[in-house]
Protein backbone atom coordinates (compact mmCIF):
# COMPACT_ATOMS: atom_id res chain seq x y z
CA UNK A 1 0.00 0.00 0.00
CA UNK A 2 2.78 2.39 0.97
CA UNK A 3 4.65 1.50 -2.19
CA UNK A 4 1.59 2.19 -4.35
CA UNK A 5 1.05 5.54 -2.61
CA UNK A 6 4.70 6.44 -3.18
CA UNK A 7 4.47 5.61 -6.91
CA UNK A 8 1.27 7.63 -7.32
CA UNK A 9 2.80 10.59 -5.48
CA UNK A 10 5.94 10.39 -7.62
CA UNK A 11 3.82 10.33 -10.79
CA UNK A 12 1.85 13.35 -9.63
CA UNK A 13 5.07 15.24 -8.81
CA UNK A 14 6.57 14.36 -12.19
CA UNK A 15 3.41 15.50 -13.92
CA UNK A 16 3.51 18.84 -12.10
CA UNK A 17 7.18 19.33 -12.95
CA UNK A 18 6.54 18.61 -16.64
CA UNK A 19 4.11 21.52 -16.77
CA UNK A 20 6.26 23.98 -14.84
CA UNK A 21 8.36 26.85 -16.12
CA UNK A 22 11.73 26.06 -17.68
CA UNK A 23 15.10 27.65 -16.93
CA UNK A 24 17.94 27.83 -19.45
CA UNK A 25 21.46 29.07 -18.79
CA UNK A 26 22.84 30.53 -22.00
CA UNK A 27 25.91 32.41 -23.18
CA UNK A 28 25.72 35.78 -24.93
CA UNK A 29 28.85 37.10 -26.54
CA UNK A 30 29.74 40.78 -26.44
CA UNK A 31 31.54 42.26 -29.40
CA UNK A 32 31.96 45.57 -27.59
CA UNK A 33 33.73 43.89 -24.66
CA UNK A 34 35.22 40.93 -26.59
CA UNK A 35 33.91 38.58 -23.93
CA UNK A 36 31.11 36.08 -23.40
CA UNK A 37 28.72 36.34 -20.46
CA UNK A 38 26.13 33.96 -19.08
CA UNK A 39 22.44 34.74 -18.68
CA UNK A 40 19.49 32.86 -17.21
CA UNK A 41 16.23 32.69 -19.13
CA UNK A 42 13.00 31.53 -17.52
CA UNK A 43 10.21 30.40 -19.85
CA UNK A 44 6.60 30.07 -18.73
CA UNK A 45 4.93 26.71 -19.23
CA UNK A 46 2.80 28.30 -21.95
CA UNK A 47 5.90 28.87 -24.10
CA UNK A 48 6.34 25.14 -24.71
CA UNK A 49 2.63 24.55 -25.22
CA UNK A 50 2.25 27.17 -27.93
CA UNK A 51 4.60 27.02 -30.90
CA UNK A 52 3.44 30.24 -32.54
CA UNK A 53 2.76 32.71 -29.71
CA UNK A 54 5.21 35.55 -29.11
CA UNK A 55 5.80 36.33 -25.44
CA UNK A 56 6.60 39.60 -23.64
CA UNK A 57 9.98 39.78 -21.93
CA UNK A 58 11.03 41.08 -18.53
CA UNK A 59 14.71 41.93 -18.13
CA UNK A 60 15.50 41.38 -14.44
CA UNK A 61 18.83 42.86 -13.30
CA UNK A 62 20.93 41.77 -10.32
CA UNK A 63 22.64 44.01 -7.78
CA UNK A 64 26.22 44.86 -6.87
CA UNK A 65 28.53 42.00 -5.89
CA UNK A 66 26.06 39.74 -7.72
CA UNK A 67 25.73 37.70 -10.87
CA UNK A 68 23.14 36.66 -13.43
CA UNK A 69 21.67 33.81 -11.36
CA UNK A 70 21.15 35.73 -8.10
CA UNK A 71 17.39 35.94 -8.56
CA UNK A 72 17.24 32.15 -8.88
CA UNK A 73 19.58 31.31 -6.00
CA UNK A 74 19.22 33.95 -3.30
CA UNK A 75 15.50 34.56 -2.82
CA UNK A 76 14.10 32.69 0.21
CA UNK A 77 11.60 31.09 -2.17
CA UNK A 78 13.78 29.55 -4.89
CA UNK A 79 10.74 29.14 -7.16
CA UNK A 80 9.76 32.81 -7.04
CA UNK A 81 10.89 33.84 -10.54
CA UNK A 82 9.70 30.60 -12.14
CA UNK A 83 6.27 30.90 -10.54
CA UNK A 84 5.94 34.52 -11.65
CA UNK A 85 6.90 33.60 -15.21
CA UNK A 86 4.07 31.04 -15.20
CA UNK A 87 1.60 33.35 -13.50
CA UNK A 88 2.08 36.18 -16.00
CA UNK A 89 3.09 34.17 -19.10
CA UNK A 90 6.25 36.16 -19.44
CA UNK A 91 9.81 35.28 -20.44
CA UNK A 92 12.20 36.53 -17.74
CA UNK A 93 15.79 37.21 -18.79
CA UNK A 94 18.50 37.70 -16.16
CA UNK A 95 21.69 38.94 -17.85
CA UNK A 96 25.14 39.22 -16.32
CA UNK A 97 26.13 42.65 -15.06
CA UNK A 98 29.29 41.68 -13.16
CA UNK A 99 29.86 42.68 -9.56
CA UNK A 100 30.01 46.44 -10.09
CA UNK A 101 29.35 47.53 -13.68
CA UNK A 102 26.38 49.75 -12.81
CA UNK A 103 25.12 48.79 -16.30
CA UNK A 104 26.78 51.85 -17.84
CA UNK A 105 29.46 52.32 -20.48
CA UNK A 106 32.24 53.28 -18.10
CA UNK A 107 34.01 56.54 -18.96
CA UNK A 108 37.23 55.23 -17.36
CA UNK A 109 37.24 51.46 -17.95
CA UNK A 110 37.12 50.53 -21.66
CA UNK A 111 36.47 46.89 -20.72
CA UNK A 112 33.18 47.73 -19.01
CA UNK A 113 30.50 48.61 -21.58
CA UNK A 114 27.35 47.15 -20.10
CA UNK A 115 24.95 49.80 -21.39
CA UNK A 116 25.85 48.84 -24.94
CA UNK A 117 25.89 45.17 -24.04
CA UNK A 118 22.37 45.11 -22.58
CA UNK A 119 20.69 47.50 -25.02
CA UNK A 120 22.39 46.38 -28.23
CA UNK A 121 23.65 42.84 -27.77
CA UNK A 122 21.53 41.08 -25.15
CA UNK A 123 18.14 42.27 -26.38
CA UNK A 124 18.92 41.53 -30.03
CA UNK A 125 20.23 38.07 -29.11
CA UNK A 126 17.11 37.20 -27.08
CA UNK A 127 14.79 38.48 -29.81
CA UNK A 128 16.63 36.49 -32.48
CA UNK A 129 16.71 33.25 -30.50
CA UNK A 130 13.26 33.10 -28.89
CA UNK A 131 9.62 33.83 -29.69
CA UNK A 132 9.45 37.27 -28.12
CA UNK A 133 7.43 40.39 -28.77
CA UNK A 134 10.12 42.17 -30.76
CA UNK A 135 8.90 45.64 -29.88
CA UNK A 136 9.09 47.97 -26.89
CA UNK A 137 5.37 47.34 -26.27
CA UNK A 138 6.24 43.85 -25.06
CA UNK A 139 9.49 44.58 -23.23
CA UNK A 140 9.91 45.72 -19.58
CA UNK A 141 12.82 46.02 -17.17
CA UNK A 142 13.46 46.13 -13.42
CA UNK A 143 16.15 45.18 -10.91
CA UNK A 144 17.44 45.47 -7.37
CA UNK A 145 20.00 47.92 -5.95
CA UNK A 146 22.61 48.38 -8.70
CA UNK A 147 20.10 46.65 -10.98
CA UNK A 148 17.42 49.15 -9.96
CA UNK A 149 19.76 51.92 -11.03
CA UNK A 150 20.52 50.04 -14.24
CA UNK A 151 16.86 49.56 -15.02
CA UNK A 152 15.97 53.25 -14.67
CA UNK A 153 19.20 54.47 -16.26
CA UNK A 154 18.86 52.24 -19.33
CA UNK A 155 15.13 52.79 -19.79
CA UNK A 156 15.51 56.57 -19.43
CA UNK A 157 18.29 56.73 -21.98
CA UNK A 158 16.66 54.18 -24.32
CA UNK A 159 12.90 54.75 -24.13
CA UNK A 160 12.53 53.19 -27.57
CA UNK A 161 13.34 49.80 -26.05
CA UNK A 162 11.00 49.47 -23.05
CA UNK A 163 7.30 49.83 -22.30
CA UNK A 164 7.80 50.21 -18.54
CA UNK A 165 10.56 50.15 -15.93
CA UNK A 166 10.98 49.53 -12.23
CA UNK A 167 13.46 49.75 -9.38
CA UNK A 168 13.72 47.88 -6.08
CA UNK A 169 16.02 49.53 -3.53
CA UNK A 170 17.70 51.33 -6.40
CA UNK A 171 21.20 52.80 -5.98
CA UNK A 172 19.94 55.76 -7.99
CA UNK A 173 22.77 58.22 -7.41
CA UNK A 174 26.48 57.30 -7.68
CA UNK A 175 27.20 60.26 -5.39
CA UNK A 176 27.41 58.16 -2.24
CA UNK A 177 27.31 61.17 0.06
CA UNK A 178 23.53 60.82 -0.36
CA UNK A 179 23.65 57.26 1.01
CA UNK A 180 23.44 56.37 4.68
CA UNK A 181 26.68 54.44 5.20
CA UNK A 182 29.22 53.81 7.92
CA UNK A 183 32.66 55.27 7.07
CA UNK A 184 34.30 51.86 6.59
CA UNK A 185 31.69 50.75 4.08
CA UNK A 186 31.67 54.15 2.39
CA UNK A 187 35.45 53.97 1.86
CA UNK A 188 35.22 50.43 0.48
CA UNK A 189 32.40 51.25 -1.96
CA UNK A 190 34.15 54.42 -3.10
CA UNK A 191 36.84 52.26 -4.71
CA UNK A 192 34.27 50.25 -6.69
CA UNK A 193 32.26 53.29 -7.75
CA UNK A 194 35.40 55.21 -8.72
CA UNK A 195 36.60 52.30 -10.87
CA UNK A 196 33.44 52.61 -12.99
CA UNK A 197 32.53 56.31 -12.88
CA UNK A 198 35.99 57.77 -12.31
CA UNK A 199 37.29 59.66 -9.26
CA UNK A 200 34.51 61.33 -7.32
CA UNK A 201 33.41 64.66 -8.72
CA UNK A 202 29.93 65.84 -7.74
CA UNK A 203 29.46 67.78 -10.97
CA UNK A 204 30.69 64.96 -13.23
CA UNK A 205 28.60 62.35 -11.41
CA UNK A 206 25.40 64.33 -12.11
CA UNK A 207 25.49 63.00 -15.67
CA UNK A 208 24.99 59.48 -14.30
CA UNK A 209 22.51 60.25 -11.53
CA UNK A 210 19.02 58.89 -12.21
CA UNK A 211 17.78 61.40 -9.63
CA UNK A 212 19.02 64.12 -11.98
CA UNK A 213 17.07 62.57 -14.89
CA UNK A 214 13.61 63.43 -13.57
CA UNK A 215 12.85 65.79 -16.44
CA UNK A 216 13.91 63.23 -19.05
CA UNK A 217 11.76 60.61 -17.30
CA UNK A 218 8.80 62.99 -17.57
CA UNK A 219 9.52 63.56 -21.26
CA UNK A 220 9.67 59.80 -21.94
CA UNK A 221 6.23 59.29 -20.34
CA UNK A 222 7.07 55.67 -19.45
CA UNK A 223 5.16 53.82 -16.71
CA UNK A 224 7.42 53.56 -13.68
CA UNK A 225 7.27 51.54 -10.44
CA UNK A 226 9.64 51.96 -7.47
CA UNK A 227 9.96 50.23 -4.08
CA UNK A 228 12.26 51.05 -1.17
CA UNK A 229 12.47 49.88 2.44
CA UNK A 230 12.26 52.48 5.20
CA UNK A 231 15.39 50.97 6.79
CA UNK A 232 17.38 50.92 3.54
CA UNK A 233 20.62 52.92 3.36
CA UNK A 234 19.50 54.05 -0.13
CA UNK A 235 16.22 55.53 1.09
CA UNK A 236 17.11 59.21 0.57
CA UNK A 237 18.05 59.05 -3.15
CA UNK A 238 14.80 57.15 -3.79
CA UNK A 239 12.79 59.72 -1.88
CA UNK A 240 14.53 62.52 -3.76
CA UNK A 241 13.68 61.06 -7.17
CA UNK A 242 10.10 60.55 -5.97
CA UNK A 243 9.94 64.19 -4.83
CA UNK A 244 11.24 65.46 -8.15
CA UNK A 245 8.78 63.33 -10.12
CA UNK A 246 5.93 64.61 -7.97
CA UNK A 247 7.15 68.18 -8.48
CA UNK A 248 7.32 67.90 -12.28
CA UNK A 249 3.98 66.02 -12.39
CA UNK A 250 5.33 62.69 -13.67
CA UNK A 251 2.95 59.78 -12.92
CA UNK A 252 4.74 56.92 -11.15
CA UNK A 253 4.05 54.19 -8.61
CA UNK A 254 6.23 54.75 -5.52
CA UNK A 255 6.07 52.61 -2.36
CA UNK A 256 7.95 52.72 0.93
CA UNK A 257 7.51 49.57 3.00
CA UNK A 258 9.05 48.06 6.13
CA UNK A 259 12.38 46.43 5.45
CA UNK A 260 15.97 47.01 4.49
CA UNK A 261 18.42 46.05 1.76
CA UNK A 262 17.55 42.35 1.90
CA UNK A 263 16.38 39.45 -0.22
CA UNK A 264 13.28 39.20 1.92
CA UNK A 265 12.36 42.73 0.82
CA UNK A 266 13.08 42.07 -2.86
CA UNK A 267 11.14 38.81 -2.80
CA UNK A 268 8.14 40.73 -1.51
CA UNK A 269 8.61 43.56 -4.03
CA UNK A 270 9.05 41.59 -7.24
CA UNK A 271 5.45 40.27 -7.47
CA UNK A 272 4.10 43.82 -7.27
CA UNK A 273 6.37 44.80 -10.16
CA UNK A 274 5.11 41.91 -12.27
CA UNK A 275 1.52 42.91 -11.51
CA UNK A 276 2.32 46.50 -12.51
CA UNK A 277 3.98 45.35 -15.74
CA UNK A 278 1.17 42.96 -16.59
CA UNK A 279 -1.29 45.88 -16.62
CA UNK A 280 0.98 47.80 -18.99
CA UNK A 281 1.35 44.80 -21.30
CA UNK A 282 -2.41 44.22 -21.34
CA UNK A 283 -2.96 47.85 -22.29
CA UNK A 284 -0.41 47.35 -25.08
CA UNK A 285 -2.16 44.16 -26.25
CA UNK A 286 1.11 42.22 -25.83
CA UNK A 287 0.22 40.14 -22.77
CA UNK A 288 -0.35 36.42 -23.29
CA UNK A 289 -3.66 35.42 -21.70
Amino acid sequence: MKKAFYIISLMMFSSLCSFASKVDTIEISSAVMTKTFKAAVVFPDAYAKSKTTNFPVLYLLHGGYGHFNDWLLKTPDKMLVRNLADQYNMIIVMPEGEIFSYYIDSPVDPKSKFETYITKEVISFIDSKYRTVKDKKGRVITGLSMGGYGSLYLSTRHPELFAAAGSMSGALDPNMTTWKLEKERFDMLTKYVGAIFGPFDAEAYLKYSVVNMADQIKKNDMPLVMDIGVDDFLLEPNRELHRRLVYNHTPHDYTERPGGHTWEFWQAALPSHLLFFSKVLKANNTAVQ
